[in-house]
C-alpha cells in the first residue's frame, strides 16, 4: 500500500545549522521534502556541513514567503507544538500517534508536518492551520526540545509507520481528501456568507471561526464533500442576491 507524500515544513528558522541537521534527520528516514518558510538565513554554509552528506535535500529544498503557500495542496496538515491553543482546545496526539494515523490516509494524500521557531514555536494563527497538533513528550523538568531533535522523532515514527511496524491496513477511500488552501477558501467562503446573512457578528467574529475551522479541520473532508458545501454556500448567496 503506498504511503502519504510527506512534507517537513519548517517556519522562520533562525538558525542554519538546524536546517541543515533537519534535511540530515530526513533523509535518514526516507524523506525528501523541505520546505523553509522565510528562513533566516538560506542558503549558508553552515546548513551544509550540518546536513553531512544530505545536501540534496537542502538543495531541492522549497523556499516559501508564507505558511499558505507552503501548505498548498496538503490534504493534512500537523503542527508541532508543545503547548496547547491558549482559547480553543484543538486535537492532539503524539508523535507515533501522528504516524499511525497518518499511514491510514489514502496513498496519494501529501501531508504536511510543521515545524516551528526555535524561540517560540508556532503562533495560535499558524496553528490553526493544522488538522492536529503533534506534541512530544519529554521530560517535565526539562522539555525543551531542539527542532532539528524534533524532526528526527516525528521522522523516525513516519519511518516506521511506513515499515508497517505500527500501521494497520485500513481500505482506501477513491475520493481523496481536500487540501488545506482547498478548505481554507471553504472557511473563508463560510465567513462571508454567515457575515451576508447577519448570523456572523462582524465585530466579534473569532471564537465562531475558530470553533467552525476546529470542525472541519477535524473532519477529513474529501473532496466531493467540500465541493457539495461550496455549492450549498454559493446557493445560499444566491438566493439571498
Amino acid at each position: 500500500m503506498p504511503f502519504p507524500q510527506i512534507r517537513i515544513v519548517m517556519v522562520e528558522t533562525s538558525h542554519p545549522g538546524n536546517i541543515g541537521a533537519a534535511a540530515r534527520a530526513m533523509k535518514n528516514m526516507q524523506l525528501d521534502e523541505l520546505y523553509l518558510v522565510n528562513p533566516v538565513l538560506f542558503p549558508h554554509r553552515e546548513a551544509i556541513s550540518r546536513a553531512s552528506g544530505a545536501e540534496d535535500i537542502l538543495e531541492q529544498a522549497t523556499v516559501c514567503d508564507s505558511l499558505s503557500a507552503a501548505l498548498e495542496g496538503c490534504q493534512r496538515v500537523y503542527g508541532a507544538s508543545a503547548r496547547a491553543q491558549r482559547t480553543i482546545p484543538w486535537p492532539q496526539l503524539n508523535a507515533r500517534e501522528c504516524a499511525e494515523e497518518v499511514a491510514t490516509l489514502p496513498g496519494e494524500s501529501k501531508v504536511a508536518v510543521l515545524f516551528g521557531r526555535e524561540q517560540s514555536g508556532l503562533t495560535n494563527d499558524e496553528l490553526e492551520y493544522c488538522n492536529t497538533l503533534l506534541h512530544i513528550p519529554t521530560n517535565p523538568d526539562y522539555s525543551s526540545l531542539n527542532v532539528a531533535a524534533a524532526i528526527q522523532v516525528v521522522s523516525y515514527e513516519l519511518h516506521m509507520a511506513r515499515l508497517g511496524e505500527q500501521a494497520a491496513t485500513v481500505a482506501q477511500n477513491d475520493d481523496p481528501l481536500a487540501t488545506a488552501d482547498e478548505l481554507e477558501g471553504l472557511i473563508e467562503h463560510l465567513e462571508r456568507v454567515m457575515l451576508n446573512t447577519g448570523f456572523l457578528d462582524p465585530d466579534n467574529p473569532r471564537q465562531l471561526m475558530r470553533r467552525l475551522r476546529r470542525l472541519y479541520q477535524r473532519s477529513r473532508l474529501e473532496k466531493t464533500e467540500l465541493n457539495i458545501l461550496r455549492g450549498i454556500l454559493t446557493s445560499v448567496e444566491k438566493d439571498r442576491r
